[in-house]
């Protein structure tokens, strides 16, 4: 679609599953253009046939489609270009004919195509690519009909309790398309991996569908946006600094422990329950009462630094030779404890915690509320690992096959998701640029499924309170986080060593061994060799385990969207949460969600935005 992230759509445009459908059928016209030989390309405000064809009443809709679609298998690609208009315009009216008819009507051009296109496609590998997308969108399009989604009011979440790939089953999808790089890559996106767990990919129909079609039908300017620095300079650090200017204060150092709710009998006759106290850790004090300022200059960007500005705390330098890790849940620390109590230190709160933090801050809400324990029970995030590396060679360079940059996925454990993402080295200011950047990301198991014994490992994936009660005993552990972060850098090198060789065959050398030189320091000089050497060098590069609570990456799971908690539910009279663990209508883990629930959460203090001005919140 024109335009750029952020445009408005134009007024009263409001995405229906309908529309959605129509965009759908549009698609699948597009890229059979592209099998059948033609251009294939449609750009989403342009009129099409059916947008320009006079409306045709039912009955005469139905003689058509039964009179295209009532012959058996079409014989010719031109009969099922032909067929597709026609079907472009039954989707566009849907409801206005019999379910059956339009189910025989998809079927037959998927059956009719496939035959006439099974020779093209052998040993076209982009070609079949192309078929594959084809072949879903024909089986979502089904789906939608036969579960009526689009008449039912809860949307794409009509269909919550199916897993993607299951529900595509059901509908038609054949076992080469779901077995593809493209749902490969949609499960790798979404990290949809319960309990980190290889063997049980899952995410939800709903939120799968929801996502995609918006990905596809919504986008504006283009389907990805490279940002020009990291996301907490570009997005998070703006934020601040704009609610600063606008007189927000912020207390930095504070962990929260606990919000508190007041005993059940403290509560007046039909009183609802409140949060009645904040309490907090204070993790370090600060030599300037007026606050800290937590950005850095790099480049004339302000930035957040990888670590605290120990000279702006008292004993700075004490913390910091002691180690202190303030974002470490296992580091409990601190200087001093405070208590914040409502009427005399805050009125209303938003808790805009991670969802795994939620069980230990939010103790009082579980133990009370029957929805907070089911919603930490059912709503589940996991543990993910990422690693960088800084080179002294481009990935066309390594034998990458162009000099294009490139966004990857569905790759091979442990890191299936690779992002080129060099056009970040000019805000680095390195003294001796290099010439590529690569991130490398993945789940991060935290059991050891590959190397459990396979009874046991049966009893845990069967028995969903064995595997809580598991984790909870691994996370508890004396140097887990230690261990974990330790894990990551050994799949790291092995990657580099036994991996990345099918993405850049030129990282080996005459011994088929990586080639530890390449990988460029901030430390060396200008000599190229300078510094670490083998393995070893691998330390100077950037590896992380995100394992602390709310580090997890919150998951779509099938079934679990009921669970979700709305920032708009008026159960507790001064609480509204927010986060992408919320209900927010756009159920994954991403910053969208996340800006969603935030609107949300200013919608149930002040009714404004308004929900109809909230993009992306499409419920009723």
């Amino acid at each position: 679609m024109d335009g750029l992230p952020g445009d408005g759509f134009p007024p009263g445009q409001r995405f229906s599953v309908a529309e959605y459908m129509r965009r759908s059928a549009l698609l699948v016209q597009a890229l059979l253009g592209t099998l059948l030989g033609g251009a294939g390309s449609l750009r989403a405000g342009e009129p099409t046939r059916s947008a320009t064809r006079p409306r045709m009443s039912a009955e005469a809709a139905r003689g058509m489609l039964a009179r295209v679609f009532g012959v058996g298998e079409m014989a010719t690609l031109a009969a099922v270009s032909e067929a597709l208009a026609v079907l472009d315009l039954a989707v566009e009216s849907v409801g206005r004919f019999p379910e059956n008819l339009l189910l025989r009507a998809l079927e037959s051009v998927r059956t009719s195509a496939k035959a006439q296109l099974d020779s093209k496609l052998e040993g076209e590998t982009t070609l079949r690519r192309v078929w594959e997308v084809v072949d879903l969108v024909l089986a979502t399009l089904k789906g939608e009909i036969r579960h009526g989604i689009p008449f039912d009011e809860r949307g794409f979440d009509a269909i919550d309790d199916y897993d993607c790939r299951e529900w595509l089953r059901l509908n038609g999808a054949s076992e080469s398309s779901l077995n593809s790089g493209f749902i490969r890559a949609l499960y790798d996106l979404g990290f949809a991996y319960e309990d980190g767990d290889p063997s049980r990919m899952r995410i939800s129909a709903a939120q799968a569908l929801r996502g995609t079609v918006r990905s596809f039908f919504t986008y504006r300017g283009s389907f990805f946006w490279a940002m020009q620095a990291g996301m907490g300079d570009v997005v998070f650090g703006p934020l601040y600094e704009v609610l600063r200017r606008r007189g927000v204060h912020f207390e930095f150092f504070h962990r929260l422990t606990r919000a508190r709710l007041p005993a059940p009998s403290k509560l007046g006759v039909g009183e609802s329950p409140y949060v009645e106290a904040l309490e907090f850790d204070v993790q370090a004090r600060l030599k300037d009462p007026s606050g800290y300022r937590p950005l850095i200059d790099v480049g004339g960007l302000p930035c957040w630094p990888a670590t605290p500005l120990w000279e702006q705390l008292e004993d700075g330098a004490t913390l910091k030779a002691e180690g202190r890790q303030f974002e470490s849940h296992s580091d409990t620390r601190c200087v001093a404890k405070r208590e914040l109590r409502v009427g005399e230190d805050f009125d209303f709160v938003v808790l805009g915690i991670g969802l795994g933090a939620v069980p230990h801050v939010c103790a009082d809400f579980v133990e009370r509320d029957a929805r907070w324990r089911d919603m930490v029970s059912n709503v589940k995030g996991v543990a993910t690992q990422a690693f960088q590396v800084w080179l002294h060679a481009s990935p066309h360079d390594l034998g990458w096959p162009d000099d294009r940059a490139i966004n990857l996925s569905g790759f091979v454990e442990p890191f299936d998701t690779w992002a080129d993402m060099r056009h970040l080295l000019p805000m680095e200011r390195w003294a001796h640029p290099p010439r590529g950047l690569g991130y490398f990301c993945n789940v991060l198991p935290e059991i050891d499924w590959e190397h459990l014994d396979p009874n046991e490992a049966r009893r845990l994936r069967e028995d969903p309170a064995a595997t809580a009660a598991r984790l909870s005993e691994i996370r508890a552990e004396p140097g887990y986080e230690g261990r974990k972060r330790a894990q990551v850098r050994s799949n790291s090198v092995r990657f580099l060593e036994h991996d990345l060789k099918h993405l850049w065959p030129k990282v080996l050398d005459g011994s088929n061994r990586f080639r530890w030189d390449l990988l460029a320091s901030a430390i060396e000089g200008s000599e190229r060799c300078s510094g670490p050497a083998g393995p070893e060098r691998f330390d100077t590069q950037f590896w992380t385990a995100n394992v602390n609570p709310s580090d997890r990456y919150t998951l779509s799971l099938p079934g679990t969207s009921k669970y979700r908690i709305s920032p708009l539910d008026p159960t507790y009279d001064n609480l509204s949460i927010c986060g992408d663990w919320t209900d927010a209508g756009f159920n994954a883990g991403c910053v969208e969600a996340a800006v969603i629930s935030g609107r949300l959460a200013a919608h149930a203090i002040s009714r404004a935005p308004a929900l109809s001005d909230i993009i992306g919140y499409d419920h009723p």
